[in-house]
Parts: structure tokens; sequence; C-alpha cells
């Protein structure tokens, strides 16, 4: 690709093939960043059976990635001003390439929670750094183009995360669902360095909020092992958890204070003053929950309850974002008219029914019964994303839009984590309970029993009963837990109207 020639001192746009190719590399950095949010979420059984772990604790791997992640979106403004957009950008892809290999390779799950925070780490500057970018080399006639190209990517990203993850696990073993990022990553990451880097601006020494980093971390970290270590350590029974409470409340408190006073924070709490952008905020992590929580437990349940292998759970989950894809491009233009909390409104309404209807499964469903409610809410996604961005960056005044925005992309990926932590203790719970309950409801459970035994043994006719009554309950937790999501969307549907409308128009695609 041509280099992008310089005058007056300033790189000048890149044009025709080598524009369009270096917007193409920004966006893949960005699809396999977005990629490796969900790309594991079906393999979590099969990876947990292969390193001899259980579901709860294979579910680690969703949440080290998301919490690694969020940590490092507050960093990004600072490493970009300190060593350089273009610089930065390409040094976490290659990272995040690096990464992927381990995790790949990783011989326990230890090992493979550690390599995918580390994946995490790079993947966090990723998504803010490609829009960026695509910002800066674009000239303006053809940003909302190359804004078009990243806005594919992400949506498209989703969809095909379940999907190519449980094809690549079931085909070739879990590691491939890793492995594959590698060349993609790697190539793109030198290829960008080469394309980009005369568009390296002067880096400067900005201050560097390294306490407030240091307690970020620390609660952060904390509160997240609490979460993912409770159910095995019975919760507050154990000291472990009680010490981590602790130290996740007394960090968290710590934050706070030193944040609010410190001169140049590295996560703006102040822009919480605008109420339009704190109540966007409990919107967004109400709805982000509820959403990883329900895209987490899908394919943990088709799997462990419905005889889905990896596969076919990906491609049931990957249904959410077909319509999205077309939807996308309609809201973004029905936006510009209407009332964007209308359409807020809208969308998590809709994504309260569709989990509403979701929430009266049966353990004999077809493939088609299960995926379509899944289908039909994906035309709600972009209903979410693009006004509540719009609402909530409207709020702050324009010089905090950058701080607005770090603090967004935070609470959306910290939402995500939390949730898929508490789901599957909430859920593994709640099917215990339904299955002493349902035995507890048997007229006449060894009448059964017996009833089967001449036919199949006394231990087998035992069993085959047991089973039919797990299936039971597991099939119940699912549809609790569904109903309790639909609620929660419901709640943050209604928090809507407590938010002003927007003072003033946002231009979302600059914000990161």
């Amino acid at each position: 690709m041509a280099l992008a020639t310089v005058a007056n001192g300033r790189a000048q746009p890149l044009s025709g093939a080598a524009l369009w190719g270096a917007g193409i590399l920004l966006a893949l950095a960005n699809f396999v960043a977005v990629l490796d949010l969900s790309i594991a979420n079906v393999s979590v059984p099969n990876i947990s059976g292969a390193l001899g772990a259980s579901t709860s604790q294979g579910v680690w791997i969703i949440t080290s990635y998301a919490v690694a992640e969020a940590i490092t979106v507050p960093l990004t403004g600072w490493l970009a001003a300190r060593f350089g957009p273009v610089r930065t950008f390409a040094t976490a892809l290659i990272g995040f390439g690096i990464a992927s290999a381990l995790c790949g390779l990783a011989p326990s799950l230890g090992l493979l929670v550690f390599f995918r925070v580390l994946q995490g780490i790079c993947g966090g500057p990723l998504m803010a750094l490609s829009q960026t970018l695509l910002m800066q080399i674009f000239p303006p006639d053809k940003r909302p183009a190359a804004m078009g190209l990243w806005a594919v990517t992400t949506l498209v990203a989703p969809v095909c995360g379940p999907i190519l993850g449980g094809y690549l696990c079931d085909t070739f073993g879990w590691g491939s669902i890793f492995l594959v990022n590698v060349p993609v990553a790697i190539l793109a990451g030198v290829m960008v360095w080469r394309t980009l880097s005369r568009y390296e601006g002067l880096t400067r020494r900005a201050p560097f909020d390294g306490v407030g980093l240091a307690l970020l971390v620390v609660w952060i970290g904390a509160l997240q092992i609490l979460l993912d270590l409770g159910k095995e350590r019975d919760w507050f029974q154990s000291p472990l958890i009680v010490a981590l409470g602790l130290v996740a409340l007394v960090g968290f408190a710590a934050f706070m204070i030193w944040e609010l006073t410190e001169k140049n924070p590295i996560v703006n709490l102040k822009v919480f003053r605008h109420r339009g952008f704190s109540t966007s905020m409990i919107t967004m992590s109400l709805v982000m929950g509820a959403f990883f929580a329900t895209n987490v437990l899908t394919p943990l349940w088709l799997q462990s309850n419905m005889g889905y292998t990896a596969t076919w759970a990906g491609y049931v989950t990957g249904m959410i974002g077909i319509l999205a894809i077309f939807s996308a491009p309609i809201t973004a233009q029905v936006m510009a008219r209407v009332d964007p909390r209308r359409i807020l409104f809208i969308g998590v309404s809709w994504l309260a029914f569709t989990t509403f209807m979701r929430s009266h499964g049966e353990s004999q469903m077809t493939f088609g019964q299960i995926s379509l409610w899944l289908f039909v809410a994906g035309a709600a996604m972009p209903m979410f994303f693009l006004p509540v961005t719009t609402v909530a960056l409207g709020a702050v005044d324009p010089e905090e839009t950058a701080d607005a925005s770090g603090l967004l992309n935070f609470i959306r990926t910290m939402s995500g984590a939390v949730a898929t932590s508490i789901v599957n203790t909430v859920w593994e719970n709640n099917a215990t309970s339904n299955h002493a309950d349902l035995v507890a409801a048997m007229p006449n459970a060894q009448a059964t029993v017996d009833s089967l035994t001449p036919s199949m043994g006394a231990a087998q006719a035992l069993g085959a009963v047991n089973n039919l009554v797990g299936s039971q309950a597991v099939m119940l937790a699912t549809n609790q837990l569904f109903l309790a999501c639909a609620g929660v969307f419901a709640l943050a549907a209604a928090l809507v109207w407590l938010t002003p409308r927007p003072a003033r128009e946002v231009d979302t695609s600059a914000a990161h």
C-alpha cells in the first residue's frame, strides 16, 4: 500500500485502494476484539471438560477477558498521547495475537485465564483506537462510509462469534477458537504500522494517575474474584470471600475519593453530575447485564440440557445478530428525526417482551422454536446501542465527551462481566432447588421407579426418573432466569423517561 504523503508537516489523507485497504485493516482489528467477547461462550462446556474444571470455573474464561478489557479502556487515551495512537494500536493488535496463541495452547484452566487477561488488556484499546484512526485517515466526506464499515464489523462480530466458536470447537478442538486470531491479528498489526506510521503525531508525557489505576485494578479484581469463587467457597461462610468483599468495598470507596479529588483522574467521575448521563449509565448497566446473562445462559442450557453440540448452540445464539445488521442503518436514519429516548424505550421494551416469551420454554422445543425469539430480538439491539450513546454523550459538556465515552465503554463491559459471573451461580442454585421441590411434589416417586424396574433394572429405573426430574429442574431454572432478565429489561425501559432529552447533537462516530 502507498504511504500517505506529507504537506505542511502533516500527513495527508490516503486515497483510493490504499485508503480503503487501511480502513479494512482497522475494521478487521475491531472485528477480532469484539469477536472474542462472544466466541468462547458456546465453548465453555468443552473447555471445562477438557481441562478438568466445572462449568462455573469455565465461565472465568469469559469474565477474565471482559474485566481486563474494561480496566484497559480508561488507559487508552493516556497510552495514545504518550506513545502515539498508531504505535499503541499496532502494539496492542500484535500483543492480542500473541496472547491468543498462548490461550490456544494453554495446558490448564489457570494459565488459560491468565492468558485471557493478557488478551483482554491488549483488546481494550482496539475498539476505541480503530474508530479514532478511521476518523483521522479518512477525509470528512468519506467518514460516514468509514464509520459504516466500522459499525458493520461491530454488529457482525457478535453474530459470527458463537457460530464460528461452535464450529471450530467441534471440528478442531477448543484451542482453535483462539488460534484463529493469531495470523489475522499479527499480520494486521504489522501492516497497520507500515501503512499508518506517518500518521503518528507528536507524543507527550501526559499526567498519569497511577494511584487511580492501582485502586481500579484492586477493587474490580477483588469483586470479580469474589463473584467467580463465591459459589464453590460457600460465599460469605468463607474467610477468603469475606476478605475479598472487604477489599472490594474499601478499594471502591478509596477509588471514588481519589478520583473525585485528583487533578488528572484516570476516570473522570465528575461527568456523573449530569442527570442524563447518570440515568443513561444505569440503563446501560441493566440492559447489558441482562443481555450478557441471557447470552451466556443460552449455550450452557442448550449443551447441558438439550443435547446440542457447540456448533448448533452457536447457530442458535448467533441468531440475535441477523436482524441487527439490517436494523442499524434504519435506526440511524430515524434517530435524526425522532427523540432518541423514544427509540431507546421501544428497543429495550422489545428486548423485555422477547425475553419474557423465552421464559416459557419446554424441554421438547425444536431448533426453530428456540431460535425464533432470539432472531426477532436482534432488531432491537441497534435501537438500544445507538440511542443510549447519543443520550448519554449528549448530556455532558462537549469537552467531556471523551471521558464520558470511556466511562460508557467501561460500564458496558463491566456490567457484562459481573452478570456472567452471577448468572451461572444463580442458574445452578435454582436448578438444585427446583430438583428438590419437584421430588417433594411427586405423589409417589417410588411407584414410578417400581413400574420401570422390570424393564430396565432398579438402578437404571432410579437413574431414569432422576434424569427426567433433573431435566425439568434445569428447564425451570432457565425459564426463571429469562423471566428475571425480562424484568430487568422492563425496569431499564421505564428508567429511560427519567433521562432528559439530549441538550446537543452528538457525532457518535467520533466518540471513543
